[in-house]
């Protein structure tokens, strides 16, 4: 049995793609928290398991899925992700074999309708696994799955799309969003970056984004999300220098 679980705030122009793709799961779970948008209304016409609730971050957000879960097997995607023919075959053979107990999976990004083949992250994510002994860490944002320490983990070669940005708006949004979370958590950690280093740093991001990565392979698109990618990396260490008001709601 397969579990979904999606964490949702004002997902409406999303969540219906997303929900279409996973219908075929044997339960859907979406923890909601104050949508004010129809982001529950369309959810509702795909499952009857919906939690609405406070936001604590995207580790609490995502136990709080987990924890009500009934499936052997829990696939955990976003709001503005979809998984693919291949990825739901990839997963349904997988979970028949029964040979890993965690796969990562890699994520393409689609940005303004392209697929973006070297702009996205290399880095594969532990998107199923075996739902006994599982749980998130309570990370505000970058949270992570905990398994078993015996727990064999493979790979999957298909990929979950990631919907990344409505617009440039909605992106700058994020980007404000996310940096401001993640210097709130550096900050607690007594880490504060001199400005050489917030240099460096957002220098690096678009180093890696646009030309070790080979973003300038996708065309001007690769080129843009190279930028936000140092845009971000900029303003997480400038708000660490210059701190606002503590906040973490995204």
């Amino acid at each position: 049995m397969l579990s979904v679980i999606i964490i949702t705030k004002n997902e409406a122009h999303n969540i219906e793609r997303c929900l279409k793709s996973v219908q075929w799961a044997d339960e859907i779970i979406v923890v909601d928290s104050g949508s004010t948008d129809d982001t529950i209304a369309i959810a509702s016409q795909y499952t009857n398991t919906i939690l609405s609730t406070d936001w604590q971050g995207y580790g609490v957000q995502k136990q709080r899925a987990l924890s009500m879960s009934k499936g052997d097997w829990v696939l955990n995607i976003d709001a503005d992700e979809e998984v693919g023919p291949e990825l739901k075959q990839a997963i349904l053979e997988v979970m028949a074999a029964n040979v890993a107990d965690a796969y990562r999976i890699p994520i393409r990004m689609n940005f303004y309708g392209k697929n973006l083949c070297y702009s996205s992250s290399p880095t594969r994510h532990i998107r199923l696994f075996k739902r006994d002994g599982a749980k998130y860490s309570n990370d505000v944002v970058h949270e992570k799955i905990v398994l078993p320490n015996n727990a064999e983990i493979s790979r999957l070669s298909s990929a979950i799309t990631h919907y990344c940005y409505q617009n440039v708006s909605h992106a700058l949004y994020k980007l404000n969003q996310y940096s401001s979370a993640t210097a709130q958590i550096r900050l607690k950690q007594d880490y504060c970056p001199t400005f050489v280093g917030v240099l460096a740093s957002a220098g690096w991001m678009f180093f890696r984004s646009y030309l070790l990565q080979r973003g300038f392979m996708d065309g001007r698109e690769g080129f843009v999300l190279a930028m936000f990618k140092m845009e971000e990396a900029y303003y997480r260490g400038v708000k660490q220098i210059y701190p606002d008001k503590e906040s973490n709601e995204l």
